[in-house]
């Protein structure tokens, strides 16, 4: 087939570059012309294992192609994957601008018969917005074209966003007509041989299960973290509980992982856009609520257990932070408890030396300018750098050349061996033995 996938974000490049892979013909469109002419010359402006290497190949081979015009890219198309960004508005609220300007542009353009897919995570009742913007357009120019609009959301990891497109555990197509649907499953079909992987609802229930599906990730996750506080406070050893429910296989052991908060541009956004739905409807969503509210409160638990460690004044101390990104795997910083912390460090005095593998250039693009330029925030070129001199560590993002470093050389750079372990990643009697001084969350 011929695709054309608007929006060249995270969601929009890994959509046009896999359905490259699977052999189609995909023209991925963006109002941007800097990132456009980036792609066109071979940048990536996305840090996502793999994607680079399958943008390379496919571009090279004609498979897939960059522009910004969409009337040029609807030429050959009629299949055509609305994936622009939705950002969140003050009540929490996806905005849907974009959206619907896309869907409008959709409709000055179209010829034929055509599939307009949904891709990007829209509240429920976007699909009738997206269907009702590209008809009015039709009708201004006095033409009557069939289409039909679908949703079909995303459910990628990032981190392993390829191969979560690439091999899926469920392709959700939300769809009212036949035809639409025979599109969808024509598009999918090499995604899904060994066995069936689709599964086709309405376009209202499809709407609904990305949401729900964030938001309950999303509900474990808080769940654990309000349990390790009790943990905390009744001495118990939080990693016990989670191995003796995790063992439940009504409960498995997927995001029943304690720390110090989730982040990102999806279970933030997506929980607060289920809230506002909810709310909207004349619904009081007490779950929602709470897992949104502990989530703000956790992303604090490691400012909370240095000053208890520290005091408030940390006036002439040095803390080195492991991890900037808001999970390993990506550089992606937004909503990120590493952001967090160091505002918390820096307001209260402390001088700050951080270090990431992946997400330095993006933190020096998003950080304050004032934390580098008054010497509160540096970052280092590497993870034992941030321990020269450090009164502490704080271990924020979990990635694995922090696994398993080298304690003995960490004693020796730190001015004092004091570890806060924001994501349990050590054993709490192995560092105490080490001659260092742990707190986790929720560890004993």
């Amino acid at each position: 087939m011929n695709l054309t996938v608007i929006g060249t974000g995270y969601v929009g490049l890994v959509t046009g570059t896999c359905f490259a892979e699977m052999g189609h013909m995909v023209t991925c469109v963006d109002v941007d012309a800097a990132k456009v002419n980036r792609l066109q010359q071979g940048e990536i402006p996305i840090y996502e294992p793999g994607l680079d290497t399958l943008v390379h190949s496919n571009f090279k081979e004609g498979r897939l192609q960059f522009t910004t015009s969409l009337a040029e890219a609807m030429a050959d198309s009629n299949v055509y994957f609305i994936a622009v960004g939705t950002p969140p508005g003050e009540d929490g609220s996806p905005d849907l601008q974009n959206v619907l300007a896309v869907a409008r542009e959709i409709g000055r353009y179209l010829q034929d018969y055509a599939v307009i897919v949904d891709k990007s995570t829209v509240p429920v009742g976007t699909a009738d917005k997206v269907r009702e913007a590209l008809a009015a357009e039709l009708e201004k120019r006095g033409v009557a074209i069939p289409f039909d609009v679908v949703s079909n959301p995303e459910f990628l990891k990032e981190g392993a966003a390829v191969n979560d497109f690439m091999r899926p555990d469920r392709i959700i197509i939300g769809a009212d007509s036949n035809r639409a649907l025979d599109v969808m499953r024509s598009l999918y079909a090499d995604f899904s041989r060994n066995h069936d992987r689709i599964l086709e609802m309405g376009i209202r229930d499809a709407e609904m299960t990305k949401y729900t599906a964030n938001a309950m990730l999303a509900t474990k996750i808080s769940f654990m973290n309000e349990v390790s506080r009790l943990c905390d406070r009744l001495g118990v050893d939080v990693e016990k509980v989670r191995l003796g429910i995790g063992s439940d296989n009504r409960i498995g052991y997927s995001f029943i992982y304690p720390g110090c908060g989730y982040g990102g541009s999806c279970f933030p956004k997506d929980v607060k856009a289920l809230i506002h739905m909810a709310e909207e409807n004349g619904l009081e969503p007490l779950i929602l609520q709470s897992v949104d509210r502990r989530n703000e409160v956790q992303k604090h638990v490691l400012f909370e257990k240095i000053s208890e460690r520290f005091g408030t004044d940390l006036s002439g101390l040095t803390f080195g932070v492991w991890g900037l990104a808001f999970k390993p795997g990506t550089d992606d910083m937004r909503e990120a408890p590493s952001v967090v912390l160091i505002k918390a460090l820096i307001e209260a005095g402390a001088r700050v030396l951080a270090y990431d593998p992946v997400a330095m250039e993006v933190a020096r693009e998003e950080l304050p300018s004032a934390w580098f330029e008054s010497g509160s925030l540096q970052l280092v070129n590497h993870q034992y750098e941030a321990l020269q001199g450090a009164d502490a560590l704080a271990l924020v993002t979990e990635w694995k050349p922090f696994r398993h470093p080298d304690f003995a050389a960490m004693k020796r750079m730190m001015e004092q061996p004091v570890i806060f372990d924001g994501r349990n990643q050590y054993d709490p009697k192995a560092l105490i033995a080490e001659g260092f001084e742990y707190r986790g969350i929720g560890r004993r």
